[in-house]
């Protein structure tokens, strides 16, 4: 049913993109920064891993053609990606797909624009999110209508992502560290269930049980 598959889209992207855990990054990352280049910074870093998204949403299954990459075999090493993802959420581990290393975030500190580095990628535009979204594609199989519900659920979730962004000392307010761990956590569970829900399609597609 497209209602079925339109809950499971925006909660695989919501969870893969991380619209809250994004606010939290770039309120680190923009601390001392004046209002309005945070503006600036937000919808730029938005735009680019948008443009991103959609790349791969678009040709994410061409490429897998090309490399001679079945979409089942994609769908249990995407599920594995996903699944990993929300384990590190479930355990509130600092060290998800979309996190920076210890350099990255030095670099990101460095004075520069890091709209691209490392708020579109990998903050925004992850692993988990760029894989979560060529899953999905691959899940509507070429209908218009499954494809047009993918692509408005991405959007919805770059939307929120910039309103967490603009609105990222207003979340540190309210849900501090630990009301962001217990959403984490319950996101990371419904992250599990959805991966391995794809784990268990490519298996199913693959013929392998």
């Amino acid at each position: 049913m497209l209602s079925d598959f339109t809950i499971t889209a925006f909660a695989t992207l919501f969870v893969a993109i991380g619209p809250i855990d994004t606010a939290i990054v770039f309120g680190g990352l923009t601390a001392g920064v004046h209002r309005p280049e945070r503006f600036r910074l937000a919808w730029q870093a938005v735009l680019i891993a948008g443009i991103v998204l959609l790349g791969f949403a678009l040709f994410g299954n061409r490429l897998l053609e090309a490399l001679r990459v079945s979409l089942d075999a994609f769908r249990v090493a995407g599920g594995i990606l996903l699944l990993l993802q929300a384990i590190q959420m479930i355990f509130a581990h600092p060290s998800g797909l979309s996190s920076l290393t210890a350099l990255e975030r030095r670099e990101a500190l460095e004075p520069g624009d890091i709209a691209i580095f490392p708020l579109a990628f990998p903050v925004i535009a992850g692993p988990a999110g760029l894989t979560a979204v060529v899953l999905l594609m691959g899940q509507a199989a070429g209908d218009p209508v499954g494809s047009v519900i993918v692509l408005a659920a991405m959007l919805l979730c770059l939307l929120l992502t910039y309103f967490g962004m603009i609105f990222t000392d207003v979340l540190h307010r309210v849900l501090k560290a630990t009301g962001s761990n217990v959403l984490a956590r319950l996101a990371g569970v419904i992250l599990a269930t959805l991966a391995v829900q794809f784990i268990f399609d490519g298996i199913r597609g693959a013929r392998l049980v």
